[in-house]
């Protein structure tokens, strides 16, 4: 099985938008065109993410215990991922840096909720 793509809630286009084309952007993904509510990002062969106010009508809202991890190439890339989100109206869920914290090597990650409050790790294993 492989994944083809994951779709992100948000309650807020604009803010959406800005917030994953900074993190995303740190990270090298591109957004195409926003249609119809949706923004579709991609990145090569790497899953798309995609961007779209719930089917249902109800409010986003970050799922409890729901995380999406997306894999960067470098520990350069997780931090200025972190730094994106910081800056774009994220919310730190944890600094970057190794785990664990006494690692020197291998997963090397950082945590943030965006402003919808859906949780993200941005890692990269060196």
């Amino acid at each position: 099985m492989t994944i083809g793509y994951v779709t992100i809630g948000y309650n807020e286009e604009a803010q959406a938008v800005a917030f994953y084309d900074a993190v995303l952007g740190a990270m090298g993904y591109e957004r195409g065109e926003v249609e119809g509510g949706w923004a579709f990002y991609g990145k090569g062969d790497a899953p798309g993410i995609g961007l779209c106010r719930p089917y249902d009508g109800q409010a986003a809202r970050g799922g409890n215990g729901a995380m999406l991890g997306l894999k960067t190439d470098t520990p350069d890339q997780v931090k200025a991922a972190h730094a994106a989100a910081m800056a774009a109206g994220g919310t730190d869920e944890g600094a970057p840096g190794f785990r664990p914290p006494e690692s020197t090597s291998g997963f090397f990650g950082a945590y943030v909720r965006d402003p919808t409050g859906n949780k993200l790790c941005v890692y990269a294993t060196v």
